[in-house]
């Protein structure tokens, strides 16, 4: 495959076409076999006789890597452009499910040992080419316009990677149990190396002294804070939500199945939001969106304690979906805009190390925090914040 300068950007039908359905393929496969993990993995440890606490570090796991290796990631990106990280993420991939799948045949704190290998493994495999996918998807735009739109598109991935790998993987334990299920999550990440061989192979053009500077510079360039605390609090929501919901209805009586069906209309909500964003993108701005989705969060956030049936609670998560699902595709255009394309990947793993952070870290406070004040404080005192955030948010120049 002939190697070419990497584009600043690409027409609108080449965007749309076979190499984006590539770049959200790629993200899918990488996906769905961690997902399908990280949902299988912790049911063999507790059959296996595994602590509660034990489960929690197994899951914790599956963020460290991105926590610790998304900065190195990023520049790899940066230096190497798609095709490298992305065959590393699939080799890493292969190798964690692998390391599952021979778990199986051992038992106690081996079997353990090895699903917390695999749990490192596939987490810094998916965050290694999520990261370089995101930095090539951002190349491929040249506009605002076309960002949002891409980033719409790619935004579909991780939700349908977590239905796809947990559903498979349930599926497939209950009809010939784990060691099958995971010989079955090990095609997947081969779907992401061979939808790989269709991204063109570009070469970045790196200017003299690139690497040489660190994250706080990155930090340091106008308005790159101010978006990071933007998507830390959006992030805080999603944890909020699937953290409280559960607990809300369960003091409300509702049944394993209605808080099942809330958390799916959240869900398919926030994948119809990104089905539109794309034909709406240019009506709109980047900061507007974020400004409404946080107020908006705000709103249904306060709603939310005072939802006494099943019904009212499903329409509040499939507005919650509205909110929140919009706002992925703004905050990496964003990120795009307000950093030299040369350090796009290191921003994007600015961004994933926030998120990660974030996903391990805050549903230890919430749970604390739930305990001591309740779970309808823990509604209003996250949506508060947010609601509040939209006021300094108007300053980001995007």
């Amino acid at each position: 495959m002939p190697r070419v300068p990497e584009p600043a950007g690409s027409n609108s039908n080449a965007v749309s076409g076979r190499l984006l359905a590539a770049l959200v393929i790629g993200q899918l496969g990488l996906h769905s076999a961690m997902a399908g993990l990280r949902m299988s993995a912790p049911l063999l440890a507790l059959r296996g006789g595994r602590s509660e606490w034990a489960v929690g570090v197994l899951m914790a796991l599956f963020a460290l890597a991105p926590v610790l290796l998304a900065l190195r990631a990023g520049r790899m990106a940066d230096k190497h452009g798609y095709h490298r990280p992305v065959r590393l993420a699939v080799i890493l991939s292969l190798i964690g499910v692998a390391v599952a799948l021979l778990a199986t045949w051992f038992e106690g704190w081996l079997q353990f040992v090895l699903l917390s290998a695999a749990a490192v493994l596939t987490g810094a495999g998916t965050n290694l080419g999520l990261i370089a996918i995101l930095r090539t998807a951002g190349h491929l735009a040249s506009d605002s316009v076309q960002r949002v739109r891409i980033f719409s598109w790619l935004g579909l991935a991780p939700s349908m990677s977590n239905a796809i790998g947990p559903v498979l993987a349930g599926l497939m334990i209950d009809a010939a149990g784990f060691r099958f299920a995971f010989a079955v999550l090990l095609v997947l990440p081969l779907l992401s190396w061979h939808f790989a061989s269709r991204v063109p192979v570009w070469r970045p053009d790196l200017p003299p002294g690139h690497g040489e500077g660190t994250a706080w510079d990155l930090l340091a360039m106008p308005g790159l804070k101010r978006l990071m605390g933007v998507n830390l609090l959006l992030s805080a929501c999603w944890d909020v939500h699937a953290f409280a919901v559960p607990v809300l209805g369960h003091e409300r009586g509702f049944s394993a199945s209605m808080i099942g069906l809330v958390l799916g209309s959240f869900t398919l909500s926030v994948t119809a939001v990104r089905v539109l964003i794309p034909i709406l993108a240019h009506h709109v701005r980047e900061v507007t969106v974020l400004r409404a989705a946080m107020l908006g969060t705000g709103l249904v956030f306060a709603a939310y304690p005072f939802a006494t049936h099943p019904w009212m609670m499903g329409l509040l998560a499939m507005a919650l979906g509205v909110t929140l699902g919009c706002v992925q595709p703004m905050i990496m255009s964003g990120l795009h805009h307000l950093t030299p394309p040369r350090r796009h990947g290191e921003a994007i793993a600015l961004r994933s190390i926030v998120i990660n952070l974030s996903s391990t870290t805050l549903p230890l406070v919430f749970g604390v925090a739930g305990a001591a004040v309740g779970v309808a404080a823990l509604f209003w005192g996250v949506g508060a914040a947010t609601a509040a955030g939209s006021w300094p948010a108007r300053r980001l120049p995007i």
